[in-house]
């Protein structure tokens, strides 16, 4: 199965976001190369909330370019056999957390962004990571600052999404 059927199947077992599901399948469809950066008509990304939810807590990047705290995350590789792994391996990467775990259940949420040109949109699926215990993080060169935030906190620092993408996975870790 290719990373772009995956993509397909995930966004056909996600039963959350109706309107925008259809949209990033009806793109999907319409573009053969969606999965990767040079589709100038938008492509999905893959990113993950780093949550450790024994301290009640989140790791945000503070992101070079779009200097905004965010969720660490990114674009397909070729190397990515899953939208899954492109998310854990982009959480992995940014956070320099070894042993993250992908909450269960699939995407948290998605997420459609505008972004400078050539592309116009980044088609976000979001996941949630789970940090084993004694997590220690590492910088890496994508982000200028990594940070651990209360989940109170959150809103103060980051934008909408981020906000919504903690409260979803507050919920799943609930259920």
């Amino acid at each position: 199965m290719s990373l772009h059927e995956n993509a397909v199947r995930v966004l056909k077992d996600y039963a959350r976001q109706d309107e925008l599901r259809a949209l990033y399948l009806d793109h999907l469809a319409a573009h053969p190369d969606a999965m990767w950066k040079p589709c100038e008509a938008g492509h999905l990304t893959a990113s993950a909330l780093v949550i450790d939810p024994a301290r009640g807590r989140v790791l945000l990047t503070l992101h070079r370019k779009l200097r905004m705290w965010l969720q660490m995350g990114g674009h397909c590789e070729a190397g990515d056999a899953t939208v899954e792994e492109a998310a854990l391996r982009e959480a992995t990467e940014e956070s320099g957390i070894a042993s993250l775990t992908l909450l269960p259940g699939g995407p948290v949420r998605l997420d459609r962004h505008p972004i400078p040109s050539p592309c116009n949109w980044h088609l976000d699926v979001q996941y949630a990571a789970l940090v084993p215990a004694g997590a220690v993080e590492a910088i890496s060169d994508e982000s200028l600052e990594l940070r651990w935030f209360a989940y109170d906190e959150v809103a103060s620092v980051a934008d909408e999404s981020v906000v919504e993408l903690l409260r979803r996975t507050l919920e799943r870790l609930e259920a």
